[in-house]
């Protein structure tokens, strides 16, 4: 993966969780996650991020209080 899709996929979920909204953790394989993004309310899903970079890894770990609960 690119720098730069790493990059923007942790602004991206900076961006989601300065607005308010959550994200959950999927999927994980091997150093693989897949996050949902889901709304302020934590009910609909609204798209999906992938990455096997670690500095995603490290922004979710970081980021336990936007992380919707019983997803």
């Amino acid at each position: 993966m690119s720098e730069n899709v790493a990059c923007d996929a942790v602004e991206r979920l900076q961006r989601w969780a300065d607005s308010g909204a959550y994200f959950a953790i999927v999927s994980r394989h091997r150093d693989q996650l897949t996050l949902a993004l889901l709304t302020c309310s934590g009910g609909e899903e609204m798209g999906r991020i992938t990455s096997a970079d670690p500095a995603v890894a490290a922004w979710c770990a970081n980021n336990d209080g936007a992380r919707a609960e019983g997803y």
